[in-house]
């Protein structure tokens, strides 16, 4: 086999502009939250349309300060997707509430169907997850909290970049009548955005913005930022019991130019999936991902669906021969009832979930990002076409399977 430089699963796009940002920001004296995270914050606002935008370490931060800030806790439900990080989850938990797991839909977001079929009188709030980048129905979520009185909180960790009905995600659509409470974006480092490790909640709420303002820093009235603007004024009030999870400068120098750079990203990744799509056509054995017929895909991931019914080996085995070939790949996500802490909640069944327990065995996220070239991708390709025709069953044996 030629020998191929190894194609990682993601490598972050850091440029020469947010190398020279931190170090201006290290030699300014002011590392931690403060002007940059300032600029950040109101730059991201306005990418993303929104009324107010408040920096954090994480985007698991920035659900769990929304939750809190809504007053969600013990005796409330939440109602998530299992096919999502364990972040997601686990910040319902830490609020005290109880997740409650709506099926997904083929495209691998929560079914809005499967969504009111778990609604109960103890029901707070919905948490959508916009898995890959591709926008989950909100119109049809926003409705079914309307009807209800719920919250919505998106975890949009996967979205930067994603657009719905012709609004970003996490745009404040107030002429609609529906909006979320709260947004939550994360700039981990192999998101879209990254500031290596970071999140932004955004939300059209002053009262909520403030709240979570406030819980954001130890629950403290003022940031050290905003007393230092006002030179001199060191007073400062403790107003509830509140988290360390405010946004650094160093980490803002970063997000400010890889946000200035979303759009470029946004085209590349999109060149790169289509000639993903292209490449796969006439191939039974994978299928691609959904595009998106009513908004812009931010193709954070590229997850390809196999055809196991087709294959005479299942994704372990096609995950371990990608590698052979120097290629990284992943997937998204383990079902959270299949994890042990999860399986040993009551209301966790797997047979609760058929469309989820039905993809995921299937799941394949491929390399994809700004920096990948058209050679890559093309070598991917080939690679699996390798793969599939090494492994594929006799047509006689396909032909025998039950409908």
């Amino acid at each position: 086999m030629e020998h191929v430089p190894f194609i990682p699963f993601n490598l972050p796009a850091i440029g020469q502009e947010e190398i020279d940002e931190v170090v201006h920001t290290l030699r300014s004296g002011w590392i931690t939250s403060g002007p940059k995270t300032a600029q950040f914050e109101r730059e991201f606002r306005e990418y993303v349309q929104a009324s107010y935008a408040l920096g954090v370490n994480s985007a698991t931060s920035g659900l769990h300060l929304a939750l809190a800030a809504l007053d969600i806790g013990p005796g409330d439900e939440v109602i998530t997707t299992p096919l999502t990080f364990c972040s997601t989850v686990n910040t319902i938990i830490h609020v005290g509430a109880t997740p409650v797991l709506a099926d997904i839909l083929e495209d691998g977001n929560i079914d809005p169907a499967s969504i009111a079929e778990r609604v109960t009188d103890r029901t707070r709030a919905i948490v959508p997850v916009h898995i890959a980048g591709l926008s989950c129905d909100m119109d049809s979520i926003w409705r079914i909290a309307a009807e209800h009185g719920l919250h919505v909180i998106e975890d949009a960790a996967h979205a930067v970049g994603t657009h719905y009905k012709g609004h970003p995600i996490g745009a404040d659509r107030a002429e609609t009548g529906y909006r979320s409470d709260a947004v939550v974006f994360s700039f981990y480092a192999t998101k879209n955005l990254t500031t290596g490790e970071g999140g932004m909640v955004v939300t059209p709420d002053a009262a909520l913005y403030e709240r979570m303002k406030v819980l954001c820093l130890h629950g403290i009235s003022k940031d050290a930022w905003d007393r230092y603007s006002e030179r001199g004024n060191w007073y400062y009030e403790v107003k509830a019991c509140g988290f360390k999870y405010n946004l650094s400068d160093i980490q803002s120098a970063i997000g400010i130019h890889q946000l200035r750079k979303q759009e470029e990203f946004l085209r590349l990744r999109t060149q790169l999936a289509d000639r993903y799509n292209q490449g796969f056509a006439g191939v039974p054995e994978v299928t691609v991902p959904p595009a998106d017929s009513i908004g812009r895909h931010s193709w954070h991931l590229y997850c390809v669906r196999l055809n196991l019914d087709l294959l005479q080996i299942d994704r372990a085995q096609f995950i371990r021969e990608l590698h052979q070939r120097n290629i990284g790949s992943s997937v998204h996500f383990i079902p959270i009832p299949l994890h042990p802490f999860y399986a040993n909640l009551p209301s966790f069944k797997s047979s609760q979930y058929p469309v989820t327990m039905q993809l995921y065995p299937r799941l394949v996220s491929l390399p994809l990002y700004p920096t990948m070239t058209n050679e890559q991708v093309d070598y991917v390709v080939d690679s699996i076409k390798g793969i599939v025709s090494g492994a594929r069953k006799p047509r006689s044996v396909v032909d025998a399977q039950p409908v």
